[in-house]
């Protein structure tokens, strides 16, 4: 199937991006000079996150992390069941397709 490097390089690309994200979200960053900076600059200044917030960011990273390896888990399974039952599966997507286009064409 040509779609299947794809995905799995599309997901590997997207998990790279996250986990790039979130290692520069945990290192304090030194400013970036630019256009985005200086709109910034005469703004006042935040207040420094409490240790609670950061327990809170890294709990949500965690269920981050944990669902795109669900994603990625679901796509390997759907691939899998795909390719062991090519014909069953268009069928199920024809039949799909037309529920889907016969509920649509009703409003």
């Amino acid at each position: 199937m040509p779609a299947d490097p794809v995905l799995s390089s599309e997901l590997r690309s997207l998990q790279e991006e996250l986990a790039r994200s979130q290692r520069e979200r945990s290192s304090p960053a030194a400013p970036v000079p630019g256009p985005a900076h200086e709109a910034t600059a005469s703004a006042p200044t935040a207040a420094p996150p409490s240790p609670h917030d950061s327990a809170e960011e890294q709990r949500l990273l965690q269920q981050i992390h944990e669902f795109t390896d669900e994603i990625t888990s679901f796509f390997e399974q759907a691939e899998q069941r795909i390719s062991e039952h090519p014909t069953q599966s268009m069928v199920a997507a024809l039949l799909l397709g037309i529920l889907i286009g016969s509920l649509l064409g009703r409003r």
